[in-house]
């Protein structure tokens, strides 16, 4: 079955060309699009996609309060957006996001964006990745995050932008219990999904350029 994407942008033009791009690709289908963050928010919460694409500035409702808004609904949302600003970037990966990408980062990051996102990985516009997640402070923590010696080492593969498949080649284990791992990982640290999972990594120095 096709991926269901709801367009949020208040150009008109950047979401005619981000239709073409993805529904000319055989698993992905924009079922809606909206111009303001208000109208994203409703639309998706009636429609249901799987993955909403918003910016980060648009009337109404920006893109952080649209991630916000549908991040914690089971919605995927990722922030595709001109404004590479750390600000931004972290209160997406705060409120959930399932990635960031920049618009300048090409047609084939976009699609690429979609499909991680669902299926639960994170892409990150590599021009962002290390510059903004080894300063992400993303929680105050009461009390260090004890993990333990295998979860170390997934948690740093996880931060270098590797899918569960590839962690479970890498470490011999079955994507099964990579996965364990990481829900395991994600519950100690607080974390709600990967890219958050990642930032966390970063800031406490688990992972390194």
């Amino acid at each position: 079955m096709s991926i269901r994407i709801l367009l949020a942008d208040d150009q008109e033009g950047i979401r005619s060309a981000f239709r073409l791009i993805l529904d000319a690709q055989p698993d992905l289908t924009v079922v809606a699009e909206a111009a303001d963050g208000r109208t994203a928010i409703d639309t998706a919460r009636a429609i249901r996609p799987d993955v909403v694409l918003t910016d980060i500035r648009m009337p109404s409702a920006d893109g952080i309060e649209v991630t916000r808004e549908l991040a914690g609904s089971g919605i995927h949302v990722v922030v595709v957006t001109t404004f590479g600003l750390e600000e931004y970037v972290h209160a997406a990966l705060r409120h959930g996001a399932a990635g960031f990408i920049l618009k300048r980062s090409g047609p084939a990051l976009l699609v690429e964006a979609v499909r991680a996102a669902v299926n639960g990985d994170m892409l990150i516009s590599p021009q962002l990745t290390v510059r903004l997640l080894r300063e992400r402070d993303l929680r105050d923590e009461p009390s260090p995050v004890v993990l333990t010696e295998r979860e170390e080492q997934v948690v740093a593969l996880v931060a270098q932008g590797l899918t569960n498949a590839e962690i479970a080649a890498e470490l011999f284990l079955s994507p099964g219990t990579v996965k364990n791992h990481v829900a395991a990982i994600q519950e100690k640290t607080g974390t709600r999904n990967r890219v958050a999972t990642a930032a966390w990594a970063w800031s406490t120095g688990r992972a390194r350029p």
